[in-house]
C-alpha cells in the first residue's frame, strides 16, 4: 500500500486527534507526587456515599456541587475567624495567597485528574478550604476559640458528617498546602499540625484505636494519609515470605473455633484494631467498633492503597483477613460475644455484607500481607490432625453438660464392670 504525503490539513486533523492529553486520569497519575484519586468506578458502585462528600467539599473534584453549599457559605466566616486573632488580619490573607500561588504546579501534580479550575480560582479554593479545616480543628480542641451559638458544633449531626467527609478520598488537598497555610496562620501554636489533626480525629474513632499513636514525625500526602498511617501495624513486612508460603486463606471463625482455635480480645491501651496476633492455639484481635465512620474510613483507606501504590496496603490486609473470618451472620455474631466486633452498624447479617464487598475488584496478595505469619500459623494449626480430632472429641462430648453425662455414665460403668471382672478373679479372701 503507498502512502502519499499528508496535506497541511491533514497535519492539523491528526495531531488534534492523537494530541490530546488525557485527562481524566493524567499521564503523570503514578507519579510518586500524584496522591488525590478518583475513586474507581467499581468500588463507587458498592457504596457510593461512602466515597462522595455529603456536606462539604475539600479540593476541586466536588466543588461546587449543589448539595454542598451549606457548609460553603460557612467557610469563609472560618476564614475570617481564624485570622481574626493574629496581628494583621488581611496581611496574613493575603500571604496565604501569595503563598499558594507559588505552589500551584505542586498543587496540580497531586490530583489524578486534570482540575477544571483556573489559577486564580484553584488558589482561591486551596487557600479557603485549607483554613476552613486549619479553623475547624482549632475551634473543636478550644471551645474558647468559638462561638457558643455556632450551629455546626451545636447541631449534633453536623460535627460528625464533616468529619467523615474531611477523609474520603476525593475530598482532599495536599498536606504540605495545609501546613504552610498553618505557619502563618497561627504563629504560635501550641502544638503541631499533625498532632492537632490526630487529636480532632480521635474523637471520632473512640474504641477502634488510639489515633495517633503509631506516628512520630510523618506528615502524610494529606488528611486521609496521615490518619491512616497513624493506625499502621506494629507488624513489619519488609521481610518477604517464604518461597514454600502457602496461600490458602483461613478458615471462617466457626470452623477455626471447632478445630479448636480459641478467640480473645486484645483490649488494651495504645493497640489499635489492626495489630492481631496468634500464639498457642489463641487468636487475639483487637475490638472493632462498626459504625458509619469507621468504615467509611476503611473503604476509603482501601481505595487509597489501590491507587497509590507506593505504601504497605495494611488496610485492604486486614478488611481481606476479616472477610475470610466472616462467612455468615454465625461468625459475626461469634465474634461480637467475645466483643471482637461491636456492632454498632446494623444486622449482623449487614455486617457479612460489607466485609463481604470490602474487598470486591480489589488487588490483594497473600503472599504480601503483613498477616502473612500469622495466617500461615493458623492454617498449621487449624489443618493438625491431632488437634482436629481433640476438637472434635471436645465438640461432640463436652460441647453441653448434657452431652458430657453420657460419655461419665459410660466410663462409671465400665470401671465398676472392670471391678467387677477383678473382684470374680480374685475374691476376698475370708
Amino acid at each position: 500500500m503507498a502512502f502519499t504525503a499528508a496535506s497541511s490539513s491533514s497535519k492539523r486533523e491528526m495531531k488534534s486527534r492523537f494530541g490530546k492529553k488525557p485527562t481524566l486520569l493524567g499521564e503523570k497519575a503514578g507519579k510518586e507526587s500524584c496522591c488525590i484519586f478518583r475513586v474507581p468506578p467499581s468500588l463507587v458502585e458498592i457504596n457510593q456515599k461512602a466515597y462522595h462528600p455529603q456536606i462539604v467539599s475539600v479540593g476541586p473534584y466536588h466543588h461546587g456541587s449543589d448539595h454542598l453549599t451549606m457548609i460553603e457559605e460557612h467557610k469563609r466566616r472560618f476564614v475570617r475567624s481564624l485570622f481574626g486573632r493574629t496581628d494583621d488580619t488581611w496581611g496574613n490573607l493575603d500571604l496565604c495567597y501569595q503563598a499558594v500561588a507559588l505552589l500551584e504546579a505542586e498543587i496540580r501534580e497531586c490530583y489524578s485528574e486534570t482540575s477544571r479550575f483556573g489559577s486564580s480560582q484553584l488558589v482561591e479554593m486551596m487557600v479557603v478550604d485549607g483554613c476552613f479545616i486549619i479553623e475547624l480543628v482549632c475551634e473543636l480542641l478550644d471551645s474558647a476559640k468559638r462561638d457558643p451559638d455556632d450551629p455546626i458544633f451545636k447541631m449534633d449531626w453536623i460535627l460528625p458528617i464533616l468529619m467523615r467527609d474531611l477523609l474520603k478520598l476525593e475530598n482532599q488537598i495536599p498536606y504540605f498546602v495545609l501546613q504552610k497555610l498553618f505557619d502563618i496562620s497561627v504563629p504560635n501554636p501550641v502544638d503541631t499540625l499533625q498532632i492537632l489533626i490526630l487529636k480532632f480525629f480521635s474523637y471520632s474513632f473512640e474504641k477502634s484505636g488510639p489515633v495517633g499513636a503509631n506516628v512520630s514525625e510523618f506528615e502524610g500526602k494529606h488528611l486521609l494519609h496521615l490518619v491512616r498511617d497513624s493506625f499502621r501495624p506494629p507488624t513489619s513486612r519488609s521481610q518477604s515470605p517464604p518461597s514454600k508460603f502457602n496461600k490458602q486463606p483461613i478458615q471462617p471463625a466457626m470452623k477455626l473455633k471447632q478445630a479448636g482455635i480459641k478467640f480473645e480480645t486484645r483490649n488494651r491501651p495504645n493497640i489499635c484494631f489492626l495489630d492481631v496476633k496468634f500464639c498457642n492455639g489463641v487468636l487475639k484481635i483487637p475490638p472493632l467498633r462498626m459504625d458509619d465512620f469507621i468504615t467509611y474510613f476503611i473503604l476509603n483507606c482501601v481505595a487509597f492503597e489501590q491507587c497509590y501504590g507506593r505504601y504497605e496496603k495494611f488496610f485492604t490486609d486486614y478488611a481481606a483477613f476479616m472477610g475470610c473470618l466472616i462467612n455468615n451472620p454465625t461468625d459475626v455474631g461469634f465474634l461480637s460475644d467475645h466483643k471482637i466486633i461491636e456492632n454498632y452498624y446494623g444486622t449482623d447479617k449487614e455486617v457479612t455484607r460489607f466485609f463481604e464487598k470490602v474487598c470486591k475488584d480489589v488487588a490483594f496478595d497473600m503472599g504480601k500481607c503483613y498477616l502473612y505469619k500469622l495466617i500461615e500459623d493458623i492454617n498449621q494449626y487449624y489443618w493438625n490432625d491431632c488437634h482436629l480430632k481433640w476438637a472434635t472429641f471436645k465438640h461432640t462430648y463436652f460441647n453441653t453438660p448434657w452431652s458430657f453425662i453420657s460419655p461419665l455414665a459410660a466410663l462409671i460403668l465400665l470401671v465398676l464392670t472392670l471391678f467387677q471382672v477383678l473382684l470374680a478373679y480374685h475374691p476376698p479372701k475370708s
